[in-house]
């Protein structure tokens, strides 16, 4: 006798297989497979003989009660149903399976003597969504935090993993608790983390590996809330503050909470009389030299207070800013490629006049020119213009 193993996991029909095949040389020797499904699932059992000599084939549950003798039901279980019933061949399914359903079934076939196998069905308990506690309230940076996972009804004990964002983390080694009067089990695990301000709005992720799940079938997430110390910029209404204008210094604390508390001061002295502090801004009413210097904004929020500064350097009142020098450069590299282009076509257009050159004839006789008046002049050019040569004239 020969046994072959095998083992298979669809998640698309919620069903575990583990197959055994005996092949033995007697043909009448009926064949089975084990088979593993979850709570809820449908499970099919198969049992095949090689060859037929017409006795009838069946299936009997972990009580030995018979569940179908051929093509008739012996058992009223809506749930059990024939799936295929040959000469060598006996099928049935069972749906919204319970863990009551895990057990040995038998098939037999009913020759002398009879002969039987025997498909072991494991039940698997689906685990519940997990769920998260440890974290009700919003926590200091540099604190600790301890957030607890729990997933209940697996069967076997479902594995609980971590993670912030996408990766993965460590935690405690999880506690397996049975479940009185129930093959199932409760599991839980702990995580504790030393949050930073970085680690505000993070998700924390407990995820549920099972084989009755797909990979993140079932998972929780809980949101970091952290309370930390503002982080202070000086923002200054123009970039270049002038001697004699307004200008302003715009105070900005990014903090969880906001900040509500700014206050202003000037190093190396107090402020000036025309610098007018107004919550997270200082108004300068009229600028001066004098008004130059380091200004600084504190911010505070309860949790912590933090500090900015912004130097200022008062300009002259016909001071350019570097953005209109900049345009003004543009402006004249434009004007002298203009110009540019302009001469090399005034170039190029005189060269063309001078090689494209136009002639035209006079009828000036040879000799004319020696003629002692206009109609002697005359008579000589009319008599000797075939002979005379073409006078030619250039223009440019």
């Amino acid at each position: 006798m020969r046994q072959r193993s095998c083992c298979c996991f669809d998640p698309s029909r919620a069903t575990v297989c583990r197959s055994r095949f005996i092949f033995a040389d007697d043909p009448l020797q009926p064949m089975t497979s084990d088979e593993t499904v979850p709570v809820g699932g449908t499970v099919t059992l198969t049992c095949r003989v090689a060859e037929s000599d017409n006795s009838s084939l069946q299936w009997s549950n972990t009580a030995q009660q018979t569940l179908y003798f051929g093509e008739k039901r012996a058992l009223r279980d809506n749930r059990i149903q024939l799936h295929r019933s040959t000469s060598t061949e006996l099928s049935i399914t069972i749906s919204e399976v319970q863990l009551s359903d895990e057990g040995e079934y038998t098939c037999s076939i009913f020759t002398m003597p009879v002969r039987t196998a025997r498909a072991t069905v494991t039940v698997l308990g689906v685990p519940g969504k997990p769920q998260i506690s440890g974290f009700e309230h919003a926590v200091k940076e540099g604190e600790k935090v301890t957030l607890t996972c729990t997933s209940t009804g697996s069967k076997p004990p479902a594995t609980l993993h971590w993670y912030k964002g996408d990766q993965l983390l460590k935690g405690r080694p999880q506690v397996v608790e049975t479940v009185d009067g129930n093959p199932t089990y409760n599991v839980s695990s702990e995580l504790t983390l030393e949050v930073s301000a970085s680690d505000d709005n993070t998700l924390i992720t407990c995820a549920v590996n099972h084989p009755s799940l797909t990979l993140g079938d079932k998972r929780s997430e809980q949101a970091l809330r952290v309370l930390y110390s503002p982080n202070v910029v000086i923002h200054p209404e123009s970039t270049l503050p002038r001697e004699g204008e307004k200008f302003s210094l715009r105070c900005v604390g990014n903090g969880n909470p906001e900040p509500t508390i700014y206050t202003w001061d000037k190093k190396d002295g107090g402020l000036p009389l025309q610098a007018k502090p107004d919550g997270a801004v200082l108004h300068f009413l009229m600028l001066n030299k004098s008004d130059n210097g380091v200004y600084v904004c504190h911010a505070d929020n309860g949790i912590g207070s933090s500090e900015g500064e912004y130097t200022l350097l008062v300009q002259d009142p016909t001071a350019m800013s570097t953005t209109s020098g900049v345009d003004h450069a543009v402006i004249g590299g434009v004007v002298a490629v203009i110009v540019f282009i302009l001469l090399c076509l005034l170039i190029v257009l005189g060269r063309y006049l001078i090689r494209h050159k136009g002639t035209y004839l006079t009828h000036e006789a040879k000799g004319s020119d020696d003629a002692p008046d206009a109609d002697t002049a005359i008579i000589n050019a009319e008599g000797g213009h075939s002979g005379a040569e073409d006078k030619k004239e250039y223009f440019i």
